[in-house]
């Protein structure tokens, strides 16, 4: 199975907590293209205080990133994935407001916006503003959600988030135990209960593609080929509405 699509993943370089160096990403994206993943979508933080990063500026790493790309191809270079620029937003007063006002960064055919929240507590009123989002036009996409301490202990907190419109994006890697028992056990869960819209890699440095392939391993043993291809490849697409027109700027194009 190939033509896998990466919903979030931080390969582009020294703008947050992903790759440090523009090799770094390289080799991040080779990594991903050889484990299946087809389209990459770069998906750099946006959190204020701790990532001052905006629109205009993660845009202008995405461009530069574009030409080490280009300059890295040649007959000997394995082939890299096709790539495309959103962001994870986080969802305090300040990024609300930036979603609200068009100034974020959706994912390709901007229907949808990747959102994360702090690990220990969901904001106030999430339900009542990603029904505003929706009323904007963009859908959210929860990253990770098998992460949130909430989860672990009852996961019928997501109920009023799904009914707001938002889907939830599985971190391949809490399927083998990267952040612990606990987001093992609320992935798990949550994949029994086919909750999921989509997979990816969540990948902050070239070593994350191993835990990334074992991930996709066990998918494939939970929810079998059918499974892992609607949470690898149609779902993503569908999330992205890949060849649908809608304006979202100059940073969501393609390159391979």
């Amino acid at each position: 199975m190939q033509g896998f699509v990466d919903l979030h993943c931080h390969w582009v370089a020294a703008i947050d907590d992903g790759a440090r160096t523009p090799d770094d990403g390289l080799a991040m994206l080779r990594g991903l293209r050889e484990v299946g993943f087809d389209t990459v979508v770069a998906t750099p933080h946006m959190r204020p205080s701790m990532f001052d990063n905006d629109r205009p500026a993660l845009e202008r790493a995405f461009a530069g990133m574009q030409q080490s790309m280009q300059q890295s191809l040649s007959g000997a270079t394995p082939a890299l994935p096709a790539v495309h620029l959103a962001s994870e937003h986080f969802f305090d007063d300040i990024v609300y407001g930036r979603l609200l006002r068009g100034e974020g960064l959706p994912y390709p055919g901007g229907r949808r916006v990747l959102i994360e929240f702090g690990r220990g507590a969901f904001p106030l009123r999430a339900q009542h503003r990603l029904f505003d989002l929706r009323r904007a036009g963009l859908g959210a996409v929860l990253a990770h959600p098998e992460r949130y301490e909430p989860v672990w202990r009852d996961d019928a907190c997501l109920d009023p988030l799904l009914d707001a419109g938002a889907v939830l994006l599985l971190d391949l890697a809490a399927l083998v135990g990267k952040y612990g028992r606990a987001p093992q056990d609320a992935a798990e869960k949550l994949l029994e209960a086919d909750a999921y819209e989509a997979a990816c890699s969540d990948a902050h440095r070239p070593a994350d593609v191993d835990d990334v392939a074992r991930g996709i391993e066990r998918l494939r043993e939970l929810a079998g080929d059918p499974g892992a291809r609607r949470l690898l490849v149609d779902g993503p697409r569908g999330i992205c509405a890949f060849g649908e027109r809608r304006d979202t700027g100059p940073g969501t194009g393609g390159a391979s």
